[in-house]
Formats: C-alpha cells, structure tokens, sequence
C-alpha cells in the first residue's frame, strides 16, 4: 500500500522540539484533529495512552510509532515529527529508556485494526531500517521531501548472490500473528547483515506462509543460523547440524548484530547442534516453551475455526430461515453436505490439528503423527479442545523423550523416523489418551448429566445458571456436552425449558469475543481481533468453538468472564420458563419459542435479550480485567525503571 496517502504536509512536522513523550502524542495528536482524522480526541488520546503502558512503542534506532486503535478515529492516518532534541521513551527492553528522534504517531480505526495498522507499521520499518534513508528523513526540510524518502522505498528487494568469501547466516524469523514483527526482525538482521560484512538469508514464516525460503545452496554454505520466532518454526529439520542460536521475533529489532555475532560464535567453537543437541543444552523456560507451543496449535487451528464455524453457521441459518431443516438433515442432499463439511472442519479436525501442532512444537515433525492421534483420541473420549491442548503437550514431550533416547544407526535413519518414531509415539500416546484420560472424563460427564438431572423441574432459575455455567466452561468440551446431553435428554421427555437456555448461553462467548475486539481492540492480539470479527457469526448459529483462541490465550480471564455473562443468562431465560423444541438452536430459533403465556415476541425478546445481557456483563468484565493487568504491567516496569535509576545513581 501507498502508506503517503495516509498523511500530508500539514501532519509532517520537521525539526521540532517537545518537552516530552506525553507533550509530543498530544501535540501531534491536535494535528490529526485538525486534519478531520479524528471524531472525538480525548478518547483517541485515551486509547494511545493506554496503549503506552501496555508496551513498547519505541522500536530501537530513534524510531518510535505510538498508535491508538479506536472508534474515535474517523479515518487511518498518521503524523510525523523529526525532532531537534531526542527524547526519553520505553524501549523493547523493559528495563531500558531509548533516545527517540523520529515519531509517527498512527489513528487506525476499529474496523481496521488488524489491516491497515499491521501494513503500515511494516512498510514504516521496512522503509526506516535503512540507515541512508532514516538519516535523510531526519535532515529533510520540506514536507514534500520526507513524503519522497517514504515513497521511494517501495521498490523491489535487489538480489543478492551468495559471497562465498563471507560467513553465511540464515535466518527465520515469525510471530504468532505473522505480521509486522515477522517482517521487522527480517528487515533489520539483513541490514546488520550488511553492516558485518557477511551473507545473512532470511526466510519469513508469517501470514502469507514462507517467503524467501532458504536454499539449498543456502543452507549447505551457512556458518550458523538464527531462528527469531514466538512460534514453532515450519520445516525446521532442514536446519539440523547448523549451530543455531534461538531468540524472541522482537530481539533482532533492537540487538540484530549482537544475535548474528553470537550465531557465528556457535561455529567458532566448532560445535555442530543438531536440533535434538539444542533441546538438550539449551533450556528453554518451561513456561516460555508451553506458551510457544500453544501459539503453535491455535495458529494452526484458527483457519479451520473460522472457515468450519462460518460454513456451518450459513447452513444452519439457512436452513431454520426458509423452512430447510428436513433438507438440512436429509443425507447427501446439497444443504446436508454443506452442514458436514462446516462440521467435520470444526468438529472432526479442530481438534485433532491442535493438538498436532501443539506437539510439533514440542519435537518437531515426528510428533505429528502421535499428535494427530492425540486429538483423535481426544475427540473419541469427548474431551473436547482442553483434551487436545493436553494430548499436543503430552505427545510432544513423549516424542522428545523417545527421540532422546531411542537411536540405531545412521543406516536405519528412514525407518526410526518413518516408522519406529510414529508408530512408537502413537501407540504411547493413544494409551495414555484413552485409558489415562478417558476414564476421568467419561466419570465426570455422568457425574455432572446426573447432577443437572437432579435440577430439572425444581428450581428453574438455579437450572439456567447451572446450564449456563457449563455450556461455556469449556466450549465444546466434555463439560458443555454433559449439558447438552442433558438438554436433549429433557426434550426427548418433553420439558422444552433446558434446551432454550442452552440455545440462549451458546451465544454470549462468541458475542463476547466480538465485543470486545471492537471496543478495546488495544488489550487484545492481533489475531484475537481478527477471530473476533467472525464470532457474532457463529454466536448467530449457536456455535462456541470460536471462542477456543481466545480462551486458550488467557483461559482465567477469557473463560471466566464468559463463565459470570453465562450464568445471567442462563438463570433469566430459565426463570421465564421459556421452552425450546428444535434441536440446532442459532438465532432464527426465536421464532420457534414455547412462549409460557407470555406471548411470541416478549417470549423472543426475553430469550435473545438475556444472551444480550450476558454479552455485556462479559465484555465489561474481560476489558476490565484486561485492562487492569495491562495497568500492573506498566507500574511494573515505572517501578523497576525507578529502581535501575536509583542503583545506576
């Protein structure tokens, strides 16, 4: 994209002074309002602020791009301030100030937050990384010229031959989103490439899948390589028997040189890591490799989500719409077909690929036929996503262990990898699964359809927050079914009441994730904003797996909002004593209510009024809560930046 078109002479600011950081947002900020980018400042000013204290916008080299995403923003925009003095502002390293002397402040709309904001936060720091070009942007004198400086970036990569006089460094680079940081951390370890003196190769593993993919020749000239990733890197056995050094996607910003001085000190020392050596003698925090490994799975997992949720919601809305259900449960008829493709994406392979991934992780590709069978063996026990998180994590680290300690030698290679480690792996894994695992939950599956039993016809208002409680526990899992099983059960006996509340609850997870993407789209990642986008959807259709990123990225806040909405839920429609006699809930089931005496449409208002109720008390409660540890988290850092000052005198 042409990122000039978003700014003009009016918000270019050149060779200007500020007291401060705060005086510099503000003073920039008036700018943009003048320019009509913005319906109401205060609230844009609150959401850049409060995007300050969540983190980082200083990006290393004087460079930093605070930004505010928010409704107050008219349209995408930004300003621009080169500055005579430098100033203070927090860097990547928590623990450090950086000089700042060049500054784009960005308004992004809602709408557009992860779209317009990613590109032009990449296309900024492709265009700055070059040392030249930054340089020339800060002793521009006119408008017009920084705009050509920014402009004339947008050409192709030349292409570079391989120097064999040169150590060589390959690279990786990806993050969870696959956005900006993938392509950020690449921009500036080729540029300390350069500034080396060596031939530095890197292949991007984002949104787009692998760009600039490493060669062959590539790979059998390289000294070292570097691998900046948050998640597990694709196709990472290539690399093996090159020493390897492994950091966050955010390090090269701010110490690429470093890292690719480091890389070569691996071959110095004349060791050759494969990746089984680096597991061993480099330790990765347990916590930091579970949470790599869960980004894995949900990257992995999230496509089949939305394009399964999606098709299954059209179907199921088509259907209840124009009177098509006995054509949607006719077998082999077009709307049938429809309905299993949507389902078996989001039922028979959600699972099953996140825990594949989420063990590929773990120990790379030969864990992913134990990992498959994991969720495989989740979906057989009915464990839902939480068994496939916890059949990933355990396939992964079985395959390590069987890897670690179970070689022959090098003639047998194709068979230990093709057959003894999957076959292995599996076996291990699938007993565990199913006679580990499988036990307990089938137990607490009776246990709680026996519980709910207990309730029916009693206390219909404890009954609705009961059901409530469970059908977003675990979305989709063994928890959620035993409700669902007990719903049915009630209906097949003719008590209409606990599948209504069912039906009403199933909405409030996914219209909370909407929500609050939309109003705080600040607290949350950005591919939680993008999964948000598609949840009202699904919420429509009655369908909570599109809620499962989300959850598993911060299941106690997450879940727990959903759990306290839900309950709400449950307990109005249940004390209204509305009934529901059409399996396959979703929206248009409105209009099929058993009304209680209270007529169709105080009957349709009370039962979507209460998933809308639910809805707000769980967005305000996760904005809260959110916000709240984004506030800890910058008293930390003031606190500790306090303290370094005080000990550095």
């Amino acid at each position: 994209m042409n990122i000039t078109k978003l700014t003009n002479n009016a918000l270019i600011n050149l060779q200007t002074r500020y007291a401060d950081r705060d005086t510099a947002i503000r003073a920039l900020a008036d700018q943009l309002d003048q320019q009509g980018k913005l319906n109401d400042k205060e609230a844009y000013l609150e959401a850049v602020f409060a995007r300050e204290a969540h983190g980082a916008t200083a990006l290393g080299e004087g460079l930093a791009v605070p930004h505010g995403k928010s409704d107050a923003v008219k349209e995408a925009g930004f300003a621009v301030a080169t500055l005579s003095n430098t100033l203070q502002w927090q860097g990547i390293d928590e623990d450090e100030m950086e000089d700042v002397n060049l500054i784009f402040l960005l308004a992004i709309p809602n709408a557009e937050a992860g779209s317009t904001h990613m590109q032009i936060l990449t296309d900024l720091t492709s265009a700055l990384v070059d040392d030249d070009v930054r340089e020339a942007v800060l002793k521009a004198t006119s408008a017009e010229q920084l705009i050509d400086l920014l402009n004339g970036k947008e050409t192709e990569k030349e292409t570079v031959t391989l120097d064999e006089t040169k150590p060589t460094v390959v690279c990786v680079t990806a993050c969870p989103a696959g956005i900006a940081h993938t392509y950020m951390a690449a921009e500036y370890l080729e540029k300390a490439g350069k500034k080396l003196g060596i031939n530095v190769y890197v292949e991007k593993q984002g949104a787009n899948g692998l760009e600039d993919r490493i060669t062959a020749e590539q790979l059998n000239k390289a000294d070292a390589c570097v691998f900046a990733a948050e998640v597990a890197v694709k196709e990472a056995d290539r690399f093996d028997g090159i020493p390897r050094v492994e950091v966050a996607v955010a390090e090269p910003i701010k110490h690429a040189e470093k890292i690719l001085k480091e890389a070569l000190e691996a071959k110095a020392s004349g060791a050759r890591i494969t990746a089984t050596d680096n597991d061993e003698t480099k330790k990765v925090p347990l916590k930091t490799e579970l949470k790599r490994a869960l980004l894995s799975g949900i990257s992995f997992a999230v496509p089949l989500i939305i394009a399964g949720g999606t098709v299954l919601a059209v179907a199921v809305l088509i259907a209840q719409i124009f009177g098509l259900q006995e054509l949607y449960a006719t077998e082999d008829s077009w709307l049938w077909m429809f309905r299993k493709l949507g389902g078996g994406l989001l039922g028979t392979l959600m699972v099953p690929v996140l825990a594949a991934y989420t063990a590929y992780s773990i120990a790379d590709k030969p864990a992913l036929g134990p990992g498959f069978a994991a969720g495989l063996a989740a979906n057989m026990i009915g464990s839902g996503f939480l068994g496939g998180v916890v059949g990933g994590i355990v396939a992964g680290y079985v395959m390590r262990w069987i890897k670690n300690n179970i070689r022959l030698k090098p003639a047998f290679n194709g068979f230990v990898t093709f057959y003894l480690y999957p076959v292995i792996g599996t076996l291990v894994v699938g007993v565990l699964m199913m006679f580990v695992v499988g036990k307990p939950v089938a137990f607490l599956n009776q246990g709680l359809t026996d519980w709910l039993n207990s309730l029916s016809g009693s206390n219909t208002l404890l009954l609705g927050a009961v059901i409530g409680l469970f059908v977003s526990f675990d979305l989709g899992g063994p928890v959620n079914k035993a409700s669902y099983a007990f719903c049915l059960g009630a209906m097949a006996n003719g008590v209409y009441g606990p599948y209504a509340i069912f039906g009403s609850v199933k909405m409030v997870s996914a219209f909370t994730v909407t929500f609050s993407t939309l109003i705080a789209p600040r607290l949350f990642k950005d591919f939680e904003i993008e999964i948000g986008k598609s949840t009202w959807l699904l919420g429509l259709a009655g369908i909570t797996e599109g809620a499962i990123p989300m959850a598993i990225e911060d299941p106690i806040r997450v879940i727990g909002s959903f759990l306290v909405g839900s309950v709400v839920t449950g307990a109005m429609v249940g004390a209204a004593g509305i009934g529901l006699s059409t399996p396959g809930a979703g929206i248009v089931s409105i209009f099929l209510l058993h009304d209680a005496g209270l007529g169709g449409f105080m009957a349709g208002a009370i039962w979507f009024g209460a998933a809308i109720i639910g809805t707000i008390i769980s967005t305000a409660m996760l904005i809260s809560w959110r916000a709240s540890a984004a506030k800890k988290e910058a008293k930390k850092q003031a606190l500790e930046s306090v303290s370094d000052a005080v000990v550095n005198g």
